[in-house]
């Protein structure tokens, strides 16, 4: 018997969490200013493809509930993904100001 494709790809997906979850937090903490880095510039382009989700059209020019869910999902990734890239920008300013000499009071 195969196995369901939803069930499967819902695995691939739970397995995806714990394997992020492990990587992250064993990070040396010199290193996550360059991946919060990396991680702004590929939230970048899932805004891009947010936004291509959000300009889907119907080729009759219909709202279909396919294209009603395209957009509406799009929306919810653009969002989603504006916060990352916006609380990256306050993580990583926050750690290069952990490396500024900091002023002495005479």
């Amino acid at each position: 018997e195969a196995v369901d494709p939803t069930v499967f790809r819902l695995a691939i997906f739970v397995l995806a969490i714990f394997v992020g979850y492990y990587v992250v937090w064993s990070v040396t903490p010199a290193l996550h200013t360059p991946l919060m880095a990396v991680t702004n510039a590929i939230s970048s382009v899932i805004i891009v493809g947010a936004l291509l989700a959000v300009a889907a059209h119907a080729p009759a020019g219909e709202l279909t509930r396919n294209v009603l869910i395209s957009k509406g999902a799009g929306a919810v990734a653009a969002g989603f993904a504006a916060v990352n890239i916006f609380g990256g920008f306050l993580v990583t300013q926050r750690m290069l100001a952990m490396y500024k000499k900091k002023d002495r009071a005479k």
